[in-house]
């Protein structure tokens, strides 16, 4: 058996509300006790996060987990805390640190995560569906090919279109002459979100063009038509209505069975 090494951990809350001293724990940081090594995890599910405040800026909370990671990466991670209290207040908090033995950083991070931080399942072969589950396999996909930290997120379509439009496209990235940018579209039962890009796709191009003076290759990444169990049979209509919709506006539309490939593009893209 291989010796385990003292390390001690750290649980990272969102506490949306002080006075009432509610919290969400939202990710772990684990550092050997003498110093070295160190990771940390945030949550890819934000349902709980959501349940408690509906205004929760996710993408904020994303960003936070590349940047604790950077200087997790730069430094010794002690003024972690520090950083966090000045840029946050008592939005994001950090617990006092516990020890814990380790035979492994990752196992023993995924197991932290497991115990404090993701929700228990109801059901062991539970799965997360709809638009939501698109996204949290788009990011997974990017973040194994080492590209999600390097990505935009939440991508105001605003910025290209004109003021107040609500619109935030899930990801994307420049390489070279070209804007690739990815969004997660569920076609099963409820194609609006079909409509809406489809809409919004002439005008974000045009605005990309002015603003990048590139050309725009927007992606929508929906589910396969056909499921472990067959053809989804009543939905067939409406999730061909909707890739027609969206490839009528010159959007390149793919499954999450594309996912591999399309992460892999951007990882040489990206040079990682």
């Amino acid at each position: 058996m291989s010796e385990r090494q003292a390390c001690e951990f750290y649980l990272v809350r969102y506490v949306p509300d002080p006075v009432k001293n509610e919290f969400v724990n939202i990710g772990v940081v684990l550092r050997e006790a003498a110093g070295g090594a160190a990771a940390v995890r945030f949550t890819r599910d934000w349902m709980r996060v959501r349940c408690a405040d509906p205004d929760a800026d996710t993408a904020m909370l994303e960003a936070l987990e590349a940047e604790m990671r950077q200087r997790l990466a730069e430094q010794d991670g002690k003024p972690l805390l520090a950083i966090i209290e000045d840029s946050f207040s008592n939005l994001i908090q950090m617990t006092e640190a516990k020890g814990c033995l380790a035979e492994n950083m990752t196992a023993e991070l995924e197991q932290l995560m497991r115990l404090y931080v993701e929700p228990r399942k109801e059901r062991a072969r539970q799965t997360v569906s709809g638009r939501q589950g698109i996204v949290r396999r788009m990011r997974s996909s990017f973040e194994k090919a080492g590209v999600w930290d390097l990505m935009w997120k939440r991508i105001p379509a605003a910025q290209y279109t004109r003021p107040g439009d609500p619109l935030k496209v899930d990801c994307g990235y420049r390489p070279n002459g070209v804007v690739r940018m990815f969004h997660a579209v569920s076609l099963l039962g409820d194609v609006e979100m079909a409509k809406v890009l489809a809409f919004s796709a002439p005008a974000l191009r045009a605005g990309v063009e002015r603003a990048e003076k590139a050309e725009l290759e927007l992606t929508a990444i929906v589910e396969p038509l056909r499921d472990g169990e067959g053809a989804i049979g009543e939905d067939a209509g409406p999730y061909r209505f909707g890739v027609e919709t969206m490839e009528a506006q010159q959007i390149r539309v793919l499954t999450v069975s594309d996912l591999e490939r399309v992460a892999e593009t951007a990882r040489r893209e990206l040079r990682v």
